[in-house]
Order: structure tokens, then C-alpha cells, then sequence
């Protein structure tokens, strides 16, 4: 979520709104003993809804509420399996060919790729890249906002500079991360509306102000939060908001803490407890600086990147330059 949303929050009049975001992770792997030699995972809001690998060969449900998506497509799961599948081969070749590029030969070796993107809920603002990355370090990127690769190793230049030129597969990149991407987030997100939309954050407006845990996205509105301290519930310090709408049905809550008198060693003592009316499990939150979301120490966030077309990378070794000479096909991609 962006901050200055968590700081209208701290005193709330209004509904509040949620960033959503829609990851995949590709990883191909060469004589790594014991793991597969391809993995792909997709999460939704942090919750991992979607595997496959080299050996299962098949799409795999992680989530219940992902068995809805077949009532608007279904196919789903069979078309997820097949570009699982197809995307396995392109990786494993481009893991083989990068290691021409790099001059190497055998050796443990990965090639990875992250794409996704956000979207605000009230706002309706979109974020997408795509990232790429060999042997741990950064390979190529796409940054949507200027429409071209980032090429941070000379290894990608020539990469980078074919796919720029290419304007045809510049316009596909940037139509599923702009249409595609948050399309299929927003199905997603309904279809796990339950469970999903239910965030808890550490929220503060200055440094002395009180802590607020804050609660949001839960349905129905039936829920308990409180703080602790040492396991045990206390009212000293604490004060408690209503439970509000928002506007997309679900509801919203805040308990205060007043840290004033609190020692900084003593903050590991404190944690908030969130229990929402008929769920099995409780979300308890760590008094935590680390966590606190504020405007005077921003919380940093991680945007991954997305993509619709997978780029099978058929590396050329530029004996001269040392330069990778990609030549790309295109492939459908995961949703």
C-alpha cells in the first residue's frame, strides 16, 4: 500500500485503499542436486496461488478459491499446464545458451524471472516490469515507463537494443501489463475476496505518536483486535476505534497504542491480535519498527515485474566483444 494512504488511515474518515499486486517467479536451474530443473510460482497479494514444476509437469491449485477461475474459463488449468510446460523448454535453453554468453561450461548455474504487477484500488493505477537475472545477478529489465529494456551487464546490450527496436513485441509487453495483468488480478482478487483482502499494519503518524494496528479488507464485520503485552491482553494505553465500511463491502478496524512510556528494548514485548468471527486462524503482529508504515520513515516495497510473452533467449557468443546476441520467439505467459 502506498503511504500516504496508511496515513490518512491514522484518522479515518473514509474508506480506505488496498494495492494489489499479482506475481510470477520463474527459476531454471543446472546441476543443482536434489531441486527441479524448472519452477514456477504465482502469488496474489503475497499468497502463493499457483505451482508447477519440471517434475510434476502440471499446474497446481494452492489456493480453494482458485477453483472459481474455471467457471469464467474452463480450459484454465489445462492452458496453465501447456505454457508451464513450454516455458520450462524455453528456459532450459536459455539457461544453456546464457552459460555461452558468459563463457562458462559446467557448474551450478540459475536463470530466474519475476513479473507482475499492482493496482490501486481506488486510484486505478497500474505498475508492471519485468526483471531477469543469471546466477544472482541482474540481467536485463523492462521499465514501463519509458517503453524500453534496461541492460545492466554489457552481456545484454545487444539484447537490449534488438527488443527495443522491436516495436511489435514493446506494444505486447506493455499491453499485458497495462490490460492483461491487473484484468486477471482483479478476477483474482473477487475470487478470493474472502481471505485475500484481509491486511493488518503497523501504522504511525510522527515519532511520538501512538501505534495503530489496523485492520482492513475482513468480512463480515464481526472481529476482535487487541494489543499484548507478554501474551496477556492490556487495556492501559489502548484505545479503540469503530469498525468501519469500506467500499467495497468489507470492513475495517484500528486499536491505538500509546508507545510513550514504552522502552525501546521493551517493544518485542508488545504484539496486536486480529480474529476475525468464524475463521479458524488469528493474525498476530509484532511491535516492530521495521514494520511501522509512516511518513517520516518510509517503508520500502518490492514491484515486480510482468509480461505476456515469454522471450526465448537463443544467446550468440560475439567472440569480439563478449556481447550476448539474443534472438527472441514469443510464448504465452501464465495469468
Amino acid at each position: 500500500m502506498k503511504v500516504l494512504i496508511f496515513l490518512a488511515l491514522l484518522g479515518f474518515q473514509g474508506a480506505a485503499a488496498v494495492t494489489h499486486s499479482m506475481k510470477y517467479f520463474y527459476t531454471a536451474s543446472s546441476q543443482v542436486p536434489n531441486f527441479p530443473e524448472f519452477v514456477a510460482v504465482g502469488m496474489v497479494d503475497e499468497v502463493q496461488m499457483y505451482y508447477c514444476n519440471s517434475k510434476t509437469r502440471r499446474a497446481e491449485i494452492k489456493q480453494d478459491w482458485m477453483n472459481k477461475v474455471t467457471a469464467d474459463d474452463p480450459q484454465y488449468w489445462e492452458t496453465q499446464s501447456s505454457v508451464c510446460l513450454s516455458t520450462q523448454h524455453v528456459f532450459k535453453v536459455s539457461t544453456e545458451t546464457l552459460k555461452q554468453c558468459f563463457n562458462q561450461t559446467g557448474g551450478v548455474h540459475i536463470y530466474q524471472e519475476m513479473y507482475g504487477c499492482e493496482w490501486d484500488d481506488e486510484t486505478g493505477e497500474v505498475t508492471g516490469y519485468y526483471q531477469y537475472s543469471y546466477d544472482g545477478e541482474d540481467f536485463i529489465s523492462f521499465d514501463l515507463k519509458t517503453e524500453t529494456f534496461i541492460a545492466p551487464t554489457s552481456q545484454a546490450l545487444i539484447t537490449k537494443n534488438k527488443w527495443d527496436r522491436n516495436k511489435g513485441y514493446m506494444a505486447q509487453q506493455k499491453n499485458y501489463l497495462t490490460q492483461i495483468c491487473p484484468d486477471w488480478l482483479k478476477k483474482y482478487v473477487n475470487y478470493g475476496k474472502s481471505s485475500l483482502l484481509r491486511t493488518v499494519s503497523l501504522l504511525q503518524k510522527t515519532p511520538s505518536s501512538p501505534v495503530s494496528c489496523h485492520a482492513t479488507g475482513f468480512y463480515p464485520d464481526r472481529a476482535s483486535m487487541f494489543w499484548r503485552k507478554d501474551g496477556e491482553e492490556i487495556h492501559e494505553d489502548v484505545d479503540h476505534g469503530e469498525i468501519l465500511p469500506n467500499h467495497d463491502g468489507t470492513f475495517q478496524m484500528r486499536v491505538d497504542l500509546d508507545i510513550s512510556s514504552v522502552k525501546p528494548e521493551d517493544w518485542s514485548r508488545y504484539d496486536c491480535v486480529f480474529h476475525l468471527s468464524g475463521a479458524e486462524n488469528i493474525i498476530i503482529t509484532k511491535l516492530d519498527k521495521a514494520e511501522l508504515r509512516t511518513n517520516w520513515g518510509k517503508k520500502s516495497k518490492q514491484i515486480l515485474s510482468t509480461k505476456t510473452i515469454h522471450s526465448a533467449v537463443t544467446c550468440l557468443t560475439d567472440h569480439r566483444n563478449k556481447h550476448c546476441c539474443c534472438k527472441f520467439k514469443t510464448l504465452p505467459s501464465a495469468v
